[in-house]
């Protein structure tokens, strides 16, 4: 289905959007790591979970994004979704990197 296809089906809520995803409705176009970036950055515009940013930055990860790509992300989206949005999306993206976030207000004390 072309690019225009979906999106008259999206502009119009299409009732087979919410059916099977095998529907031939989904991101064809948009590279894994891509589609995984654009994913964490709508985790921060929504105030998503930290078990969402844990499997999106693993789906990031795993189709080649560096934490310095995913970082980028929430710098990205700054002027989009607000600061305060991005400070809390911070923590939340460091655990899901692996990261204990315990220690990041000594360091920035120190």
């Amino acid at each position: 289905m072309d690019y225009v296809a979906r999106l008259r089906r999206l502009a119009i809520n299409d009732s087979r959007l919410d059916a099977d995803p095998a529907d031939g409705f989904s991101a064809e176009e948009l590279d894994p790591k891509s589609l995984a970036l654009v994913r964490l950055a709508a985790l921060v515009a929504v105030g998503g979970a930290v078990p969402s940013y844990g499997a999106q930055a693993d789906a990031a990860v795993s189709a080649g994004a560096t934490g310095g790509e995913i970082v980028d992300v929430l710098v990205g989206v700054v002027s989009i979704v607000g600061l305060p949005r991005v400070v809390e999306a911070a923590p939340k993206l460091a655990l899901a990197l692996g990261h204990d976030t315990d220690d990041i207000e000594p360091q920035l004390a120190g």
